[in-house]
């Protein structure tokens, strides 16, 4: 990793850049893919598989058949389904808490008003196939859907890993279709002769899949939020253990090239220590090549207090958080930019990944400034309600007669005074 020592305030923006993509070049290269799918409907989703990932759909086609769900469960270990269904009642446990009960507010006598949560219905989860096999995601994902009462929840994805069809049948997923890369994403937002038009998509993927959700976002579909590479924060002081720090960079690392990795510190014995740990750990792994070409790209900066090293973290806005210092939940309470935080030595970011319970699709990029990771709420709309008595109109119409005068809107002002006016018996016409 790049050792910076005590950065001036004035180098923090460049210190922080996350790797430039030219997403104009991306774009251009994945318009054309999404208006094949439009007009060309299952056809070009064939033709585009056929061209991208060398796999010939038009046999056994797009969709995969129940029989081949219902036997993935008999292909995977009793450890693996173990673990699966251990980490589904976290996340479900976790996102069930989210769900709000209706509470009627009276905002003055005889005017009530409340909201309800009702449930997308329908919904579209994509699943990248690549180097890893993302089942956890398809929990991640599913689960909330489930819980929200999503009526139909279509997950696209090339991969055709037994863990990723148990994972969507425990999830309750309706529809699994073959498809990978810009063209899924295509399929979901337009819809073809096999795949249902969704009203909303989640999930990761690669560049060209985020193009393709952010192109489509701009035609008015919903999507759950921009993302880009994958990326962890640590902050460790001297109670932090170097090995388990190394272990976190490190995990994060692994998920590719562009995944940037950003240890912060007031020890350098500690960063010290660190760095002295990566190679030997990163020798170990199956994808170290991966994971050091993402370390050459990454960071370790040497502050002189904590207070700098949270300005430099809330100005990073990390994916994930990882606070590995004596008084981490203190300062988890200064953190307001981050999609998760992880606090003290025995919380890997990996436990997020899998099977704490929280949601581990997060926003990247220095998204965590605006927007949240996914929950229960990424899958529901709010819907207000009111109701007035003849009574409240009383007491709130001339608010809202001398409001709407005021902006010149008098039909607005009628629609109040015409009932007002009936509640006293005079004549409204």
């Amino acid at each position: 990793m790049n050792i910076i020592s005590f950065p001036d305030r004035a180098e923090w923006p460049a210190l922080l850049a996350r790797p430039v993509q030219s997403t104009q070049q991306i774009e251009a290269a994945v318009a054309p893919i999404l208006a094949r799918v439009r007009t060309g409907g299952d056809a070009a989703l064939i033709e585009l598989a056929q061209t991208f990932d060398k796999v010939d759909l038009s046999e056994g086609g797009l969709e995969v058949p129940q029989a081949e769900l219902d036997a993935a469960e008999s292909q995977l270990s009793d450890e693996l389904k173990t673990a699966i269904g251990q980490a589904y009642q976290n996340i479900r446990l976790f996102h069930e808490r989210q769900k709000q009960p209706i509470e009627k507010i009276d905002t003055m006598p005889g005017v009530t008003c409340w909201r309800k949560s009702v449930g997308i219905e329908k919904v579209g989860l994509y699943i990248p196939g690549g180097t890893a096999p993302l089942f956890s995601t398809v929990l991640m994902l599913g689960v909330p859907a489930q819980l929200a009462g999503c009526r139909e929840v279509v997950l696209c994805t090339p991969s055709n890993h037994p863990a990723i069809y148990f994972a969507a049948k425990l999830v309750g997923i309706t529809k699994v279709f073959r498809i990978g890369g810009a063209q899924a994403i295509a399929a979901m937002a337009y819809g073809t002769e096999s795949v249902p038009r969704v009203y909303k998509i989640f999930g990761p993927g690669n560049q060209y899949v985020t193009a393709a959700k952010m192109l489509v976002a701009k035609e008015g579909m919903a999507i759950d939020m921009p993302a880009g590479p994958s990326e962890v924060a640590v902050y460790a002081d001297d109670s932090a253990i170097p090995a388990f720090v190394a272990s976190d960079l490190l995990s994060q690392a692994e998920h590719g090239a562009d995944s940037q990795v950003l240890l912060v510190s007031t020890s350098k014995k500690l960063i010290t220590m660190v760095n002295l740990a990566l190679p030997t750990q990163l020798s170990k792994l199956p994808r170290w090549e991966l994971a050091e070409k993402a370390l050459e790209n990454s960071k370790a900066i040497l502050v002189d207090t904590e207070a700098d090293a949270i300005d430099l973290l809330n100005a990073y806005a990390a994916e994930h958080l990882i606070l590995s210092v004596e008084n981490a939940e203190a300062v988890a309470e200064k953190i307001i930019n981050a999609g998760s935080i992880f606090l003290g030595n025995y919380t890997p970011e990996s436990a997020g990944d899998y099977a704490s319970g929280t949601n581990h699709t997060l926003p990247t990029n220095g998204f965590a400034r605006a927007y949240s990771g996914v929950s229960l709420d990424s899958f529901v709309k709010k819907i207000t309600i009111q109701h007035i008595s003849p009574e409240g109109l009383q007491l709130l119409g001339p608010v809202v007669e001398a409001m709407a005068e005021a902006e010149s809107l008098e039909a607005h002002k009628r629609a109040v005074s015409l009932r007002l006016a009936s509640l006293t018996e005079v004549n409204p016409v």
